[in-house]
């Protein structure tokens, strides 16, 4: 008879020790799969985040070097009334355009900001008397550098942090975009619109800040909604968020001024490969001036990756301890089993058969309740692992969160620029908060789990096969 014969015969009528055997495995197989299902996941969602996180560069004046320009031009000066001003040299957008053609950029947003002054309209004022002034006929004007209404000039209200992250929100008309360049068309707010009776299609006139102080008629193509929270995050001295009017931003270079034409506070990039943000912008720095900066962001796409690697590490730790311990069970469980069977290994050394055929019918025996017990795990690892991820993924966040809080600077970018500043990486606390793993069981993690049961099948049988190795029949039939 041979010993896959027998390894059948013993499995079928064995069926209690079988059983256990199986549930066992089962459970050690299981708590692999969902290892390795974890792993693959966290693996799956690093990728996605190369999209769907993101990582901006900004392209901006250098304030370092216009720092160092000042001090320098406040040592050479003579008089001590009259001081060095700190001046800013605006970004050309015909620099941008160079770096914009880089094969990592994806999109550029162009931010321009600036202030004028309510004409045919009035202000929304703060609840504490300190925002913008009411504007208009009735209304008392702001001095002449800063007005009471803020123009946010961009090349499209989509590309910008408040609305991409959906803390303001389009509720009639549209946003602005690309085609409104060199058009006065606006988007304001709900809250200024009301007070003033204003819907799309309307026009609104405002006054320069500087220069002849000339007025501007601009067309309202759509009203927005701020987050509740702009309130609150408004200094004392600021204009009442409600005043902030998105255009493109060459409205805003014409209330500016006409020096300001083809140039920009700032152009924000989207990368296409967050990955390779650093060489993007290394590139980017060899064309352009020390006038200007480039300053990167990559903090949502960090968040997330690094929630995942802890994530994956910790999958990994799961599969190799599982595997570890798995083993030591099964071998022990074999050991045991053969000490039972001491009277059949005799037998059948002394009919003649060879150690390895005995040592081959365990391990076909094993081989067929790892089998079974694949099946099994592969139908429960993926809930084991949805209830695994989950809670990984929950207390990485969590740990993530905390770091970007602590790190976080005052500060940002005017405009409200995706991918700037502190409000940044809240969004990238949000995206890691609201990641969930994609848990799905698929034929090479089958495999790669059959690989694994069949590594500590054969592991525990030879640790088992030393007891085989040494039994002498005679002593065994003696006995």
């Amino acid at each position: 008879m041979n010993f896959f014969k027998r390894a059948w015969l013993n499995i079928w009528v064995k069926k209690g020790r079988s059983l256990l055997l199986i549930l066992v495995s089962s459970a050690i197989l299981m708590f692999v799969l969902a290892g390795l299902l974890i792993r693959s996941a966290a693996v799956k969602a690093t990728e996605t985040a190369k999209n769907e996180a993101g990582a901006t560069m900004t392209l901006s004046a250098n304030r370092q070097a216009a720092f160092k320009k000042m001090r320098q031009n406040s040592s050479r000066s003579s008089s001590k009334t009259s001081r060095p001003k700190l001046t800013l040299t605006p970004v050309k957008l015909s620099d941008a355009t160079k770096i914009a053609k880089l094969s990592n950029i994806k999109t550029s947003n162009v931010t321009s900001s600036t202030s004028a002054n309510a004409k045919s309209y009035d202000t929304v004022s703060t609840t504490s008397g300190m925002g913008g002034n009411g504007g208009g006929p009735t209304g008392m004007k702001s001095s002449a550098s800063s007005g009471d209404t803020q123009i946010d000039g961009v090349t499209a209200t989509s590309l910008t942090t408040t609305f991409s992250e959906g803390q303001s929100k389009i509720t009639k008309g549209r946003g602005i975009t690309a085609n409104d360049k060199n058009t006065n068309n606006v988007v304001i707010e709900k809250e200024l619109a009301s007070q003033n009776n204003l819907t799309v299609g309307d026009t609104m006139t405002l006054k320069k800040t500087s220069g002849n102080k000339a007025t501007v008629t601009i067309k309202v193509v759509g009203i927005y909604t701020a987050s509740s929270t702009s309130s609150a995050s408004a200094g004392p001295m600021s204009t009442d968020p409600a005043n902030t009017i998105y255009a493109s931003y060459t409205l805003a270079n014409t209330i500016k001024g006409s020096k300001y034409a083809g140039t920009a506070d700032s152009v924000t990039f989207n990368v296409t490969n967050p990955a390779k943000v650093s060489t993007t912008k290394k590139a980017g720095n060899q064309l352009i001036s020390s006038q200007y900066s480039l300053s990167t962001d990559d903090a949502s796409y960090q968040s997330v990756k690094a929630s995942m690697a802890n994530v994956a590490g910790f999958a990994n730790k799961i599969v190799w301890l599982v595997a570890i311990a798995g083993t030591v069970i099964l071998a022990l469980i074999v050991i045991l089993m053969i000490r039972e069977r001491r009277f059949e290994i005799g037998v059948l050394l002394s009919l003649g058969e060879a150690r390895w055929k005995i040592v081959a019918q365990f391990f076909t025996e094993m081989l067929m309740v790892i089998v079974v017990a694949i099946a099994i795990a592969g139908a429960g690892g993926k809930f084991v692992g949805n209830q695994l991820g989950s809670q990984l993924v929950s207390q990485s966040t969590t740990t993530q969160t905390t770091t970007n809080a602590t790190s976080d600077q005052p500060g940002g970018q005017p405009g409200g620029t995706k991918g700037s500043g502190p409000g940044n990486r809240q969004a990238a606390s949000t995206k890691a908060k609201d990641l969930n793993l994609e848990i799905a069981v698929s034929a090479v993690d089958l495999a790669e789990l059959g690989g694994f049961g069949l590594a500590i099948t054969f592991l525990s049988i030879m640790i088992a096969a030393g007891g085989i190795i040494r039994l002498e029949p005679k002593k065994v039939l003696i006995s």
